[in-house]
C-alpha cells in the first residue's frame, strides 16, 4: 500500500468517498462485476473474492485449517479476515446483513444471458 504525506490525506479521503459513491450506484451483479474488473487487477479481484469467500466459514467457527482445505485461501488471509470481523470497522457484517435482507426483500432478477452463456 502506498504511503502518503499528511498533505495528501484530504484528496485521498475525497477519492475514497467518490469510490464509495460509485460502488453504491451499481445495483446489478453484472454492472458491479464489470466495474470491479475494470478497477482491479485480476490478482486484486481474486484477493477480494478470497476474503469474502471465507467470511461465512469464520462466522460458523470453522477451524482455519478446514477453511483453507475447503477454499485454498491462505491461513494468513483467513486470520486477517477473522481479525477484521472482530476488530474492524463492521463492513463485513454490514454487507452480510444487507445481502441477506436484499435476498429476502427482492425477487430474483431474470438473467439477461442466453442459456449456456457463462458469466
Amino acid at each position: 500500500m502506498k504511503r502518503r504525506s499528511i498533505e495528501a490525506e484530504a484528496p485521498a479521503a475525497k477519492a475514497e468517498d467518490s469510490l464509495c459513491r460509485a460502488l453504491l450506484v451499481l445495483d446489478t451483479v453484472p454492472a458491479m462485476r464489470s466495474f470491479l474488473r475494470d478497477l482491479c487487477t485480476p490478482s486484486e479481484l481474486e484477493a477480494l473474492s478470497d476474503r469474502w469467500r471465507v467470511v461465512p466459514y469464520i462466522l460458523k467457527g470453522m477451524p482455519y485449517r478446514e477453511i483453507h482445505d475447503r477454499t485454498a485461501v491462505s491461513i494468513t488471509t483467513i486470520g486477517r479476515v477473522a481479525r477484521f470481523l472482530s476488530q474492524g470497522n463492521g463492513g463485513y457484517l454490514a454487507a452480510l446483513s444487507q445481502a441477506g435482507s436484499e435476498k429476502a426483500a427482492r425477487p430474483a432478477r431474470k438473467s439477461s444471458r442466453r442459456p449456456g452463456e457463462s458469466a
